[in-house]
């Protein structure tokens, strides 16, 4: 999916947000390599399985979104909203998360001495 085609999806999806018109984002599968989707309200999308790797997913509005089983390795998170979204087998190497919401934090400590 090139970026003019996913700027559509995304505008029919905010308006279905905003007044039920419009149309629920299904981005299921799709190839969003490297996708700009900064500040791109996808709350309540469809992203399951889709390839999100190396994605500028910066301030993004990514609130209760199916993001299980999706590629995320590499994506820049930073500022986006998680709230309630499914991670659940998405791949996250090497992701950025600095200033994401909704997600918990846990903080590891690694004696690397011996």
């Amino acid at each position: 999916m090139n970026q003019a085609e996913l700027d559509v999806v995304i505008e029919k999806h905010e308006k279905w947000l905003r007044d039920g018109h419009g149309e629920r984002a299904d981005l299921r599968r799709a190839d969003l390599r490297r996708a700009d989707l900064r500040r791109a309200d996808l709350s309540y999308a469809n992203l399951r399985r889709a390839d999100l790797s190396y994605a500028d997913l910066n301030g993004a509005d990514l609130r209760r979104a199916d993001l299980s089983d999706a590629d995320l390795s590499g994506a820049d998170l930073n500022g986006a909203d998680l709230n309630g979204a499914d991670l659940n087998g998405a791949d996250l190497r090497w992701t950025n998360w600095q200033d994401v919401r909704g997600l918990p934090v846990v903080a590891v400590q690694v004696d690397t001495t011996r």
